[in-house]
């Protein structure tokens, strides 16, 4: 694979909409709207390898947090305000450089309180990680209290 093979982004992906410094540090991050919600991707870069030239597991724990909770964010208008409470991983497979790891996420179920979700990210149609988030809705009293 060349390097402008390595770099190239899908089409329809645009960088992410919504981004932080961490984010900023770890990507850049890309979304795309599909029949099935939002869809979040990564080219692999060497930064994002772990020592054995493979995708590292707290980068994809992090593009499943960031999947997780935009896709249940951004399943209602407007978009809710929600905090990870809670995120289960199973890493089944591995990415190496270059290659485009993307997420699929299903929203589970919109409590008054929680939000469900699940998400797998893959690679070339192949499976790598399982997850599943419980997320906290910023609008709740819990929420509230939490803060406090």
């Amino acid at each position: 694979m060349s390097a402008s093979e390595r770099d190239e982004v899908p089409p329809g992906f645009e960088p992410l909409f919504r981004t932080s410094p961490f984010l900023d540090a770890l990507g850049p991050f890309y979304c795309r709207r599909d029949e099935n919600g939002l869809v979040i991707g990564l080219r692999l870069a060497p930064k994002h390898a772990n020592a054995r030239g493979l995708a590292h597991g707290g980068l994809l724990l992090t593009l499943c947090d960031i999947a997780l909770g935009y896709a249940a964010a951004h399943s209602e208008e407007p978009p809710l305000a929600l905090t990870t409470a809670h995120i289960s991983v199973d890493f089944a497979g591995s990415a190496r450089i270059g290659d485009w790891v993307e997420s699929r996420a299903d929203v589970q179920r919109i409590g008054r309180r929680l939000a469900f979700v699940n998400v797998y990210l893959v690679v070339n149609s192949t499976r790598i990680v399982r997850a599943s988030g419980v997320y906290l809705r910023g609008d709740s009293d819990a929420a509230r209290r939490s803060t406090r």
